[in-house]
């Protein structure tokens, strides 16, 4: 049985998808509520590096929050990131880890290629 966390926000169809199509495949699943429980810059860090993309690609351009805050013109990428573990709305879901790598679950799908 694979071992996999999930960030997860269960208001979002995309995210409540992709944990039920980890259920189907017979996942171990950890689910991590982000909102609730916030992410910390180094967790963050740690999941770009697994996914091999810069701040901006995991965050929500589209939240209000990113427009309140002016990150359409912040290059720093510890900007962004610090950004993200203060306002974790801003965060990109569902997000699964496992295996050592991750997978950003839209369309749900994406996360079969590391379980």
């Amino acid at each position: 049985m694979t071992q996999v966390s999930i960030i997860h926000n269960p208001r979002c169809s995309k995210s409540r998808q992709t944990l039920a199509l980890l259920e189907e495949n017979n996942c171990e699943i950890t689910t991590i509520e982000y909102l609730k429980n916030p992410l910390s810059v180094t967790e963050i860090k740690d999941i770009l590096a697994k996914l091999a993309i810069d701040a901006r690609q995991l965050m929500r351009t589209k939240e209000t929050e990113y427009k309140e805050l002016g990150l359409a013109n912040v290059t720093d990428e510890q900007a962004l990131i610090s950004a993200m573990a203060s306002t974790p709305k801003l965060i990109e879901r569902p997000i699964v880890l496992a295996n050592g790598k991750a997978a950003i679950g839209r369309p749900p799908e994406n996360v079969l290629s590391i379980i």
